[in-house]
């Protein structure tokens, strides 16, 4: 069964995903714990595998295309199996296992030497046990899981906190820039660890203290890299996730977006190319705050023609960090992150 984590660990993790890259001192006096007791706390839940700190990349830095929200079904009994294939495949961001018409929910990110048609029409399908298999192309995002947070803070501590990230998480993304060697060097250390320091940077990549401070910076301020704290909903009172598809009459999707991504249980909102055009993936605290979901909010929609919705019953990736159940057990799971330095495209 998951453990919730305590009030501290809670101020911690509300902090981190509004400053994620905050000096941990200055997280401590903002949520009043002790600096020792705050990063005795943090390196506790990173040494668990509760916690991760990384960064997430644009997807034109790391792939070659827009990604996939794939659905598959699985032959009786084989759902582990094809699970643990799925885990080997480079391109797959996330694993989760579902309820509802499939097996296995997964999202699929084509890297630079990804032959795409082939992964989607002839290897994911030629897995033992798969019985079949859904893709749609993701058109626009709306909500991205790095803009999720747990509202528990006061109005005065967010605002502290926003003022001492090194980065706007809501500015748009500038054009996608020109990646030196550097530049991906610094992106990579980033990827898995997204509180480095430009001292480690430097350190790492050769170059001098400014020099990694402003490539560190650069990356943060164009959006190339966006920082944040990975943790399981779960463990943070919201136990259910909800994947929901929806048929939309096409001149309703952007308002459906926009009110859909405001929605503070929305972890990931995105237009898709196949028999419906969202896909909601949302957080809930409980199957009477799903249900009033439901029916308020989407119900409210203008347009809807058609629903489906599963609910997950385990991650088993996410952010190609592969999960288990490491975040019950606290066993840390190593990083699956594709490294933009190995063989990455500019």
């Amino acid at each position: 069964m998951v453990q919730e984590l305590d009030a501290a660990d809670l101020d911690i993790v509300a902090a981190l995903q509004i400053a994620p890259r905050a000096p941990i001192n200055l997280i401590a006096e903002v949520i009043g714990l002790k600096p020792t007791t705050a990063s005795r706390r943090l390196a506790n839940l990173q040494e668990r595998g509760v916690l991760r700190v990384i960064a997430s990349a644009r997807w034109t830095v790391l792939t070659s295309g827009n990604p996939y929200v794939v659905w598959i079904k699985c032959a009786p009994g084989r759902t582990d199996a094809v699970a643990n294939e799925l885990r080997r495949v480079p391109e797959v961001q996330s694993i989760m296992m579902t309820t509802g018409l499939t097996d296995l929910y997964c999202t699929v990110y084509p890297l630079p030497d990804t032959e795409i048609q082939q992964l989607l029409m002839t290897q994911l399908p030629a897995i033992d046990g798969v019985a079949s298999i859904r893709s749609d192309l993701v058109l626009r995002a709306a909500r991205e899981g790095f803009g999720w947070r747990l509202h528990r803070l006061t109005e005065e501590q967010t605002a502290t906190l926003t003022a001492l990230a090194d980065y706007d998480p809501d500015s748009p993304a500038a054009a996608n820039p020109a990646l030196g060697p550097n530049e991906h060097g610094a992106l990579a250390m980033l990827l898995d660890d997204g509180r480095v320091s430009s001292a480690q940077v430097a350190r790492k990549l050769n170059i001098s203290n400014s020099s990694a401070y402003r490539l560190v910076q650069n990356l943060l301020e164009s959006g190339t890299a966006r920082p944040r704290a990975e943790i399981e909903p779960a463990l943070l009172g919201y136990p259910i996730t909800a994947l929901i598809s929806l048929e939309i009459q096409p001149r309703h999707i952007p308002e459906a977006l926009a009110r859909l991504s405001a929605h503070e249980s929305a972890r990931y909102t995105v237009m898709t190319a196949g028999p419906a055009s969202v896909f909601y993936h949302g957080v809930f605290r409980s199957e009477d705050a799903l249900a009033d979901f439901v029916t308020n909010d989407i119900g409210a929609l203008p347009g809807i023609v058609g629903m489906n919705m599963s609910l997950v019953l385990r991650v088993l990736r996410r952010q190609w960090i592969d999960r288990e159940d490491d975040f019950i057990l606290g066993e840390r799971q190593p990083s699956a992150l594709p490294r933009p330095d190995d063989g990455m495209a500019s």
